[in-house]
């Protein structure tokens, strides 16, 4: 027997376009959409960018994230280069400043290993043409006198930066919004539907709301929703822990990573944060002992200063996870459907790019960015 057709969703206009999750990869894709005319809604099972995209540190690092040049470095310095632009239209439309600082980040060696690989690092990246310099143990300390003694080697990238992560998440929701898109929150989309092999819309707890186009913007979450073209073991959610240090006075302005371990990020507003964990622990939100200690063991390590500053907030969240560390966007398989998901620990970097990529699809139908490296058919079916 066939199912029983579901009522619309009562006193909502069907959009053009309907998007799942309003994190900053949806509300960004929501603002550019709705500036070029369509009818936007966006759909969240809870607060607009109250999960992962609240939850990070902010860091704007494609060099620092990259082992080699290739698709998704390339990426990261494109989307890079949009922030200056993109910080300044958020205030004009939001009024919120989003804390953009192009700081410099350091990458420290803590081992002989790390300044191998430091080195290897900066060779590759000069030869690129990118800003980047090995500082010595005595240049390094030069730049930030605070560093612990455990820094062998610095690797700075001038050019690397970072900004407020949750006041990104609500200028971006504030800016969609006063353009034009609509929320629906407290809403659970269970699945994508279709009629004659393209996408119609989303079922939302028993209602449908048709939309020519769906795009799929829920980060960890995107694989629960059925028919999104995300199945789980393409996009998983990886647990990550953090840790919020008041900082007076500031005793560092660079962000500083110590290679492979973590980092610490100094905000305008004198926090520092310092993370993270990787665990693969499902989606089980927690803050552990063991995820704390490591994090506050390397907080001591890097700025010993910082062992007698207050601990003012810790948290976790999960970043949308592929086990090729690139994410998942563009066109599927099923006409109408896209998907912006797995942007894993660039997705505050990645924003400004992924929302031009995905609404240049729906406006002009194809993308000025190469997105082939990212789409989900690489998974097979």
């Amino acid at each position: 027997m066939s199912k029983p057709a579901l009522p619309p969703v009562s006193s909502t206009a069907a959009p053009d376009v309907a998007i799942v999750g309003a994190g900053v990869m949806g509300c960004a894709i929501a603002l550019r959409l709705a500036q070029a005319g369509l009818a936007v809604t966006v759909i969240e099972r809870g607060i607009p960018g109250a999960e992962a995209s609240s939850a990070a540190a902010g860091i704007l690092g494609p060099q620092w994230e990259s082992d080699a040049y290739g698709p998704l470095m390339e990426l990261g310095l494109r989307s890079r280069a949009l922030y200056p632009a993109f910080v300044d239209e958020l205030r004009a439309l939001s009024g919120i400043d989003i804390g953009f600082v192009r700081s410099g980040l350091i990458e420290v060696a803590l081992t002989e290993a790390d300044e191998d690989a430091l080195t290897t690092r900066c060779r590759w990246q000069a030869a690129r043409g990118l800003n980047t310099e090995l500082l010595s143990p005595p240049a390094l300390r030069a730049l930030e006198p605070a560093l612990g003694p455990a820094a062998r080697l610095g690797l700075r990238m001038v050019d690397e930066g970072h900004v407020n992560a949750r006041s990104l998440a609500r200028a971006l929701s504030q800016a969609a919004a006063i353009a034009g898109a609509r929320f629906l929150q407290g809403r659970y989309v269970r699945r994508v539907v279709t009629r004659a092999g393209r996408v119609s819309g989303v079922e939302l707890d028993g209602e449908i709301l048709s939309a020519g186009t769906v795009v799929l913007a829920a980060g960890s979450w995107s694989s629960l929703v059925e028919g999104g073209g995300v199945p789980a073991p393409m996009v998983r959610p990886a647990r990550g822990q953090m840790v919020s240090i008041e900082m007076r006075p500031p005793l560092f302005r660079h962000v500083i990573a110590a290679h492979g371990r973590g980092y610490l990020v100094p905000r305008l507003d004198g926090a520092v944060l310092a993370g993270s964990t990787l665990e693969m622990v499902g989606f089980r939100k927690e803050v552990t002992v063991g995820g704390l200690a490591d994090i506050l063991t390397l907080v001591r390590t890097l700025v010993p200063d910082l062992a007698a500053a207050p601990v003012t907030e810790t948290w976790s969240n999960f970043r949308p996870y592929t086990e090729d560390r690139l994410p998942v966007m563009g066109v599927t398989a099923v006409p109408g459907m896209l998907v912006a998901t797995g942007h894993y620990r660039y997705g505050i970097l990645l924003t400004p790019i992924t929302a031009q990529a995905i609404s240049e699809i729906v406006v002009k139908g194809a993308s000025s960015i190469d997105l082939s490296p990212f789409a989900a058919a690489r998974f097979g079916s």
